[in-house]
């Protein structure tokens, strides 16, 4: 399948299929836009503006600061921020000073940060003031030395005993000892994985694999994103591999204004919408939804927003139309993941969008589907297989994990994991997660097209299925519903609805009705835990 490339046949004269990668750092990118645009804004925080020139100045202060204080080459610096100028800052700063930056979610718990904190070595944090006290426990346990406290209200006094942002900017020289970076060889990120799977892993992603992933997302895009003229609404989690690439470098990269918001609060994000017309919004599943469901939704000029591009979980198809009718904005769904920077597949604005598809290959990006059993033949055109990828943007390893490295990375092809089909154009189709996969009675159920006829149903707002222990069938198929507001609905009326709609093997036995789904901080529901929770109570 992968001589074929297929789904190159869908490019346009105009847009290339395969790209050159320049050897350009990540610092390098942002100097570029800072020089030709330095009057226009980079970042927007509730109203306060930031121009590039004011950005790169602010970077490169932070960056003089970090080695003023012993932080040196190859050091890991870990950021620990929602979304603010503070994140873009450190984030630049810590890579213009040749370290490297390590990724953590502010939501995590202390047992969570001290494994990463201890995995990736890193002596010097970032981190929200509200979560100072948190984090301070990790210096007796941890390789932790330096806290640096992040505050969004500059007139409180700081009240962590350690330094706070604006202090530590303070304490640099202004001279930078420009680190030699050689982006092909060079880890810029640390980008753990969400721990879905077991215990979170670093992918080691280069600077050119975040290079590359900025550049064939705008090659993709290059006639929709107009190069200092975009304004991203940046609410996805910039620790989040797809709000690091998809917002933040791919914004400073096209000279565009990031509109940030550091947390996803839906009528905080539909005035913001009408107050600062955003043209791009990258988003995910559950951020449709709420939108959908808000009553006054189109009356906030969500129709600003040219290129509305879904990723971090898959788009359920009726979701999908419901915010189309009620917006007229046009939603793109894509694929990707940590190891790969993230992107490597999207529904194209240049050719046909397939719903339930995450498209096409981005340029420079091959994949194959292959047989499940020993991953090294191609299945047939339409069958189920594992999706592997190979690109510039696939990760250099996974940090410490050579043996984790060895069995994802396998003759130059990313294993995902990722369960899939391929069509006769070349559009990618997710099924699930090999281990989501279903297996009762024999039979192979995949919980994502349960869900897509569950959520077809009038009543249900959001939906999850997963397997859980049955002493007869192996596993049975249980759905955890939300419903949404002032809607009603029963067990008998879903399993009713199913039968119609499903083979007999596929039906949900079990439904539950919850108030709410537990998710990560970027929107994903967390099947996990659910699928953990179950298990617990059968025992």
């Amino acid at each position: 399948m992968s001589e074929n490339k297929v789904w190159k046949s869908h490019y346009p004269e105009t847009i290339q299929p395969d790209i050159l990668i320049p050897d350009l750092s990540i610092p390098q990118l942002l100097q570029q836009t800072a020089e030709r645009y330095p009057d226009s804004n980079a970042l927007s925080f509730y109203s306060h503006k930031t121009t590039y020139g004011e950005l790169l100045n602010l970077v490169n202060g932070f960056a003089s600061a970090l080695q003023q204080s012993g932080v040196k080459a190859g050091d890991r610096v870990a950021i620990m921020l929602p979304n603010c100028p503070q994140y873009v800052i450190t984030y630049y700063g810590v890579l213009t000073a040749g370290a490297i930056v390590t990724q953590v979610n502010p939501m995590l718990v202390e047992r969570e940060l001290q494994l990463i904190l201890e995995d990736s070595g890193a002596e010097t944090i970032v981190v929200y003031e509200p979560l100072y006290e948190q984090v301070k426990k990790q210096k007796h346990v941890s390789p932790l030395k330096r806290i640096i406290s992040v505050s969004f209200d500059e007139s409180q006094k700081d009240l962590s005993p350690d330094c706070s942002f604006s202090q530590f900017l303070q304490s640099g020289t202004g001279r930078i000892d420009l680190a030699v970076i050689v982006p092909e060889r060079d880890v810029a990120v640390l980008q753990y994985t969400g721990g879905t799977t077991g215990r979170s892993k670093g992918a080691m992603l280069t600077h050119k694999n975040i290079i590359a992933n900025v550049l064939q997302s705008h090659e993709f895009f290059k006639y929709n994103i107009e190069f200092g003229k975009e304004k991203y609404l940046t609410v996805i989690p910039l620790f989040h591999v797809f709000g690091m690439t998809s917002c933040m470098n791919l914004a400073i990269y096209t000279a565009s204004e990031s509109i940030m918001l550091p947390r996803f609060e839906i009528n905080e994000v539909l005035q913001t919408i009408k107050n600062e017309q955003p043209t791009v919004f990258p988003g995910v599943p559950t951020m449709y939804v709420a939108i959908t469901n808000h009553p006054e939704a189109e009356n906030f000029g969500i129709d600003s927003i040219k290129v509305c591009n879904s990723g971090s979980a898959p788009m359920p198809v009726e979701l999908l139309q419901d915010f189309e009718r009620k917006t007229g904005s046009k939603i793109l769904e894509g694929y990707g993941l940590s190891e790969a920077s993230p992107t490597t597949h999207c529904n194209p604005m240049f050719s046909e969008r397939k719903e339930g598809s995450v498209g096409i290959g981005l340029p420079s990006t091959d994949c194959r589907i292959v047989d499940l059993a020993t991953g090294t033949e191609d299945v047939k055109t339409g069958e189920l297989g594992e999706l592997i990828i190979k690109g510039p943007q696939v990760m250099k390893g996974y940090w410490n994990m050579p043996e984790e490295t060895e069995h994802t990375l396998r003759n130059g092809w990313l294993y995902t994991g990722d369960i899939a089909k391929m069509d006769d154009d070349g559009y990618v189709f997710i099924m699930d997660r090999k281990k989501d996969l279903i297996i009762a009675s024999g039979y192979n159920i995949y919980p994502r097209e349960v869900e897509e006829v569950l959520y077809e149903f009038p009543a249900v707002q959001e939906a999850v299925v997963i397997g859980v222990p049955d002493a007869y069938r192996g596993e049975d198929v249980k759905a955890i519903l939300v419903l949404k507001a002032g809607k009603t609905a029963t067990e008998d009326e879903i399993i009713y609805y199913c039968k119609q709609n499903l083979s007999a093997y596929k039906i949900p036995n079990v439904i539950e009705f919850r108030e709410q789904l537990p998710k990560t901080n970027v929107g994903k529901i967390l099947r996990r835990a659910l699928r953990e929770e179950a298990r617990i109570k059968t025992r």
